[in-house]
């Protein structure tokens, strides 16, 4: 059983733990015209952006590299952790880490250096760090597959420690693809909805401190949730369109680790990236696993409010999930008027935050190409 004893991110709608759950358990969204981007470019007007350009609307490098140092700082902090040693670990998840830099670069004229694409290069500089530093762009599930490999280093004893970070700021070329893809640009996005017509784009970051529960116990930390376990899964069944069953082969890989049973999981933070294909997949694969039991886990739709902050999305749900065992309250999903086809039995929360006693939560992350992860958490109880 590995303890988190530190954790904090940054979304579109808060600058920390605390401001963003409180922003999502009112409902709050980020969801915003286009902040960094010539709107005339694009079908698209709508996205869940940091609103940190100043002044605004002037884009700016490394935007992201500051979120992420700024998260492992107060997660460290937290934890009281020293990132110096040896056996501590970091490890990135993130799909297109500083691609927006290299576009201010060879559009603009932007100065960069080589070494500020990598997100290891300003965390060396800022924390001193002694172990590792791995960055991994596994698309969607990125964060959560950097947690569940944080995991494996610290049962395989090659650590002691592990700084988990996730990270991702929008890039024009990202935002011109999805613009491309898509027949009609959604003004919000709407996981599981009848009426959702796809994915808007977010920016994120965050990071969370991973260590065994004997070490934290002993050397005086509270944690903040146990990790349970990750599950994941690589099916390769389409460059873009998701597997079902390569989905349900992570969960139940996840409740596999986490020694539980599908009746055993009180919230799900669902993937809900709100495209056809997408939310479809997901509703599946979930009643697959659950069965006749799907409708007892809550479900939110935390992107309705932040985006789709690609690899960092997982660590976000983590983050989240955290807050709503600790609080005993799931944020709703937003922009929900109608159960579509096939997620009528899920019980999604919407209209408003929902008191609940969580005592285990799964967080999905689904990324292209079949890159699953999913992580199970479980409530501290004080003693």
């Amino acid at each position: 059983m590995l303890a988190i004893t530190g954790a904090d991110l940054i979304t579109s709608v808060g600058a920390s733990r605390t401001a963003n759950f409180h922003a999502f358990c009112q409902g709050v969204s980020g969801n915003r015209r286009l902040q960094g981007f010539n709107r005339s470019h694009f079908r698209y007007q709508r996205a869940y952006e940091i609103p940190d350009r100043v002044p605004e609307g002037v884009d700016r490098k490394g935007r992201g590299t500051q979120w992420l140092c700024w998260c492992v700082r107060q997660a460290l902090r937290e934890a009281g952790i020293a990132p110096e040693s040896e056996r501590v670990a970091l490890l990135v998840g993130t799909g297109l880490q500083e691609l927006r830099s290299v576009e201010l670069w060879w559009a603009d004229g932007f100065p960069l250096h080589v070494s500020e694409i990598h997100f290891a290069t300003a965390l060396q500089q800022e924390f001193g760090l002694g172990g590792a530093v791995l960055t991994f762009s596994n698309a969607c599930s990125a964060s959560t597959f950097a947690l569940g490999l944080g995991a494996d280093l610290i049962a395989l004893g090659e650590a002691d420690a592990v700084i988990v970070g996730g990270c991702d700021s929008m890039t024009e070329s990202m935002l011109g693809a999805v613009d491309r893809v898509t027949a009609v640009a959604p003004e919000q996005l709407q996981p599981f909805d009848q009426d959702r017509r796809g994915v808007l784009m977010g920016e994120g970051a965050a990071a969370v401190i991973l260590e065994p529960l004997e070490q934290a116990i002993a050397r005086g930390k509270s944690p903040l949730a146990l990790l349970r376990g990750v599950g994941m899964s690589c099916d390769a069944y389409h460059e873009t369109a998701p597997s079902p069953d390569g989905m349900a082969t992570s969960i139940v890989d996840a409740h596999r680790r986490a020694a539980i049973a599908p009746e055993e999981v009180d919230l799900i933070m669902a993937h809900g990236t709100g495209t056809m294909l997408n939310d479809q997949a997901e509703a599946l694969a979930l009643k697959k696993v659950f069965g006749a039991g799907i409708g007892h886990p809550l479900v939110s739709g935390l992107k309705s409010m932040t985006g789709h902050t690609s690899g960092a999305s997982g660590l976000i749900g983590v983050i989240v999930a955290i807050e709503a065992m600790r609080q005993s309250c799931v944020p709703p999903t937003i922009y929900f008027s109608k159960p579509m086809a096939g997620a009528e039995e899920l019980n999604i929360v919407v209209g408003a935050a929902k008191p609940a006693s969580i005592r285990i939560a799964q967080v999905n992350a689904f990324g292209f190409g079949g890159v699953n992860a999913v992580a199970v958490l479980e409530r501290v109880v004080a003693a």
